[in-house]
């Protein structure tokens, strides 16, 4: 006598479970459709000092900094940012406003970025009381255009940028050259090394365009803390072999001088929300 039991598969579970997998379908292209097409973020910051390729700007007093991103799931992007600087290193200048923006895709570990960066600076003039070359009544600004691309594999980035006007003033009408086609290339590496904690690496040359005696090298070592809320905090040890017949700049008729590309130390707290 055969007494095995042959079972019938429950054929409601099999059609309750096809049920729920037809309703999650559009819950989750509702999901996928809510995701939000660009993202606007904000930024604002205490610096000891600003530090733009390893020249201080503020003359190593410090700088409130800030400013506003734009960025969309295509990959494109802009933003605004703007600090104060120190009229003795940008002659005039009241202040830098940065205005960038660009196209940046990532494939596995790889990103590819390509963009423009125009620099602004109010009031930021040679005039010819003080550039050479100028006579009388006559002014070069100092706001300078830059393109510039750049690859990342996961934490190291290889970026270049290319000047397309004089660089930060420095004409054929001010100083008897033009400088467009000045350029930097720089090598970044941000690690992180344990959780919310990142080492950061750079090294930067900056050629100027029929004015080689104003080439530098730069280079940093430092390290970043994030926190919950947006907060940021970071220290770094910033150097150059900039020449320091060029790069010193003098306040007050000349007391209060400073070798701009000297070794210097950057702490800076900052939020972005």
């Amino acid at each position: 006598m055969n007494n095995r039991i042959t079972r019938t598969p429950h054929r409601g579970a099999g059609f309750c479970a096809l049920l729920a997998t037809l309703l999650a379908l559009p819950l989750a292209a509702q999901a996928e459709e809510a995701a939000p097409a660009y993202t606007l973020t904000t930024n604002i910051g205490v610096f000891s000092q600003y530090i733009f390729r390893g020249i201080s700007y503020t003359q190593e007093k410090p700088a409130v900094q800030g400013g506003i991103d734009f960025a969309h799931s295509s990959g494109a992007y802009l933003g605004i940012w703007g600090t104060n600087v120190d009229d003795a290193a940008l002659p005039n200048a009241a202040g830098e406003i940065d205005v960038y923006g660009g196209f940046a895709k990532t494939v596995d570990d790889w990103t590819f970025d390509v963009g423009f960066l125009q620099f602004i600076f109010p009031g930021g003039e040679y005039n010819s009381s003080t550039a050479t070359g100028l006579t009388g009544g006559q002014t070069e600004t100092l706001n300078t255009l830059e393109l510039n691309a750049a690859v990342t594999w996961k934490f190291i980035q290889l970026k270049y940028s290319y000047a397309v006007t004089d660089y930060f003033g420095l004409s054929k009408k001010a100083f008897g050259d033009d400088s467009d086609g000045s350029n930097y290339l720089e090598a970044n590496v941000n690690y992180e090394f344990m959780p919310t904690w990142i080492v950061n690496l750079h090294v930067g040359h900056q050629k100027v365009k029929n004015y080689e005696d104003y080439n530098f090298t730069d280079w940093k070592v430092g390290v970043t803390k994030n926190f919950d809320g947006g907060w940021q905090a970071a220290v770094a040890y910033i150097d150059t072999n900039a020449k320091e017949s060029l790069y010193t700049y003098c306040n007050d008729n000349g007391r209060d001088c400073k070798h701009t590309g000297d070794n210097k130390w950057l702490a800076y707290v900052k939020r972005t929300f």
